[in-house]
């Protein structure tokens, strides 16, 4: 493959990215000079202590944050340079995120929370409900659609999050402790969904986790540790 082919199939590139805060006038190292990126179709487990900067490490590959130092590149492009509605385009089309709490609007029906992104992306409602609905079908959530975040379980909450995520058909998925919330027998379902998903969507998917029998699952597992990350 050549060199421009390998480019092409990079989603999220960083580059010498590191992390410091600032407590009162101290300043707190986090993520020291990390060099990764991800490709499509590949899978990837990143894990650590807590506090070990995970969660950081994710906000700066979705651009929710910016690093200290060093490049986060979302399809070639510094994220860091770019305004605050371009960014706000670039994340709803190329990212999905799914959360160890589901967020979705409580207000708003499954059916809804899945058309939302769509809808901020100026698709049209009946678009909008006829790829959400596909989805939620995918999901196994097709006798669900119409029942609000409390009418439902905590699996069906994530696989509507897990839905709302993949909608816009993102080229990443990024995943803080999908199942942290979840007991064993759901979590495994839901991180099989997941992966069956990513599969057949050929899209990128970092999944930070605690749980070894989840990394386990992935394509790679990196560990986080005194601000690097190492691959296992």
């Amino acid at each position: 493959m050549s060199e421009q082919q390998k480019q092409s199939n990079t989603i999220i590139q960083c580059k010498q990215v590191s992390k410091v805060f600032a407590d009162g006038e101290a300043e707190i190292p986090v993520l020291n000079a990390i060099d990764f990126d991800i490709k499509q179709g590949q899978s990837i487990a990143i894990m650590g202590a807590s506090g070990a900067g995970k969660s950081t490490l994710l906000q700066l590959l979705g651009g929710l944050d910016n690093p200290t130092s060093g490049q986060v590149l979302l399809k070639g492009v510094d994220i860091s340079t770019m305004k605050a509605n371009q960014l706000g385009l670039m994340r709803n089309k190329n990212l999905g995120f799914v959360y160890q709490f589901h967020h979705l609007l409580p207000e708003f029906s499954a059916l809804e929370n899945v058309m939302m992104p769509l809808l901020i992306a100026r698709c049209s409602k009946a678009d909008a409900k006829q790829q959400a609905l596909q989805l939620l079908q995918r999901v196994g959530l097709q006798d669900r659609v119409s029942h609000r975040p409390a009418q439902l379980s905590g699996g069906e909450r994530q696989r509507a999050a897990i839905a709302r995520a993949l909608v816009t058909h993102p080229a990443c998925i990024l995943a803080d402790e999908p199942t942290g919330n979840l007991d064993e027998t759901t979590a495994v379902s839901v991180i099989e969904l997941m992966l069956e998903l990513n599969e057949q969507h050929h899209n990128g998917m970092i999944v930070v986790t605690h749980d070894t029998s989840i990394a386990n699952k992935m394509g790679k597992i990196y560990q986080l540790t005194g601000g690097k990350l190492v691959l296992q």
